[in-house]
C-alpha cells in the first residue's frame, strides 16, 4: 500500500494526520466553527498547534461549545473558574480574549449578518489557490492577513495579529497552502469556496 503524500508538518501523530487529512484547508463557512478556529488560533499564540489540538475537546466543553452568545456573557467568576481548568491553556489574557472576541463577534454578526461574510471578504469570498512546493515557501503572513488583522482589531478583537490571522486563513480554507505534492492540494482546489 502506497503512503499518501502529505504536507511535512502533519508528521506521524494520528491526531495531527487526521486534522491535516480531514480539516485543515477545507473551505469553512459556518459562523460557529469559524469563531472556534479564530479563538483557538489565538490560544495557540506562543505554543504549538498540536498542543491546542490535543486540548480542543476540553476547550469545547469549557467554553459552551464555542457559543458566542454564552461566552460573551461570561463574568469575572466564570473567568476565574476557567483559569482553574487544567484541560485548557490557563492564561488570563487568552481567556479574557475569548470573552472579548465573543462580544466582538456578536457585533459583527449584528452589523454585517455573519462572521463568515466578514472574514471571507478578505479573500473576495474565494479560496486563494497557492502552489507552494515546500514548507519553506509558505509565508507567515500576507497582505490579506494583515488587512484582516487590522479590521478585527478595529472591531475590538484581540489575539488576532497577522500571523495568527494567516494561520486561521490556512486552517479555514481561505488559502490553499497544502504543498503542491500533497494529496489534499487538489482536493481543496476542487472544494473552492462558493
Amino acid at each position: 500500500m502506497t503512503e499518501l503524500a502529505r504536507c511535512g508538518w502533519a508528521g506521524s501523530d494520528p491526531l495531527y494526520v487526521a486534522y491535516h487529512d480531514e480539516e485543515w484547508g477545507t473551505p469553512l463557512h459556518d459562523d460557529q466553527r469559524l469563531f472556534e478556529f479564530l479563538l483557538l488560533e489565538g490560544a495557540q499564540a506562543g505554543l504549538s498547534w498540536i498542543t491546542i489540538l490535543r486540548k480542543r475537546e476540553n476547550y469545547r466543553a469549557a467554553f459552551d461549545g464555542f457559543d458566542a452568545e454564552k461566552i460573551a456573557r461570561y463574568d469575572a467568576a466564570k473567568v476565574e473558574s476557567l483559569l482553574q481548568n487544567p484541560g485548557i491553556v490557563r492564561n488570563r489574557l487568552k481567556v479574557n480574549a475569548f470573552v472579548r472576541n465573543a462580544q466582538a463577534t456578536l457585533r459583527v454578526q449584528e452589523e454585517l449578518g455573519s462572521l463568515d461574510a466578514f472574514l471571507w471578504s478578505f479573500t473576495g469570498g474565494q479560496t486563494i489557490q497557492n502552489r507552494f512546493h515546500s514548507l519553506s515557501d509558505v509565508p507567515a503572513k500576507t497582505p490579506e492577513a494583515e488587512a484582516m488583522s487590522k479590521a478585527l482589531i478595529k472591531r475590538g478583537f484581540t489575539f488576532v495579529g497577522p500571523t495568527i490571522c494567516y494561520a486561521f486563513m490556512q486552517a479555514c480554507g481561505m488559502v490553499n497552502d497544502h504543498i503542491a505534492g500533497c494529496f489534499r492540494h487538489e482536493d481543496v482546489q476542487r472544494k473552492q469556496a462558493r
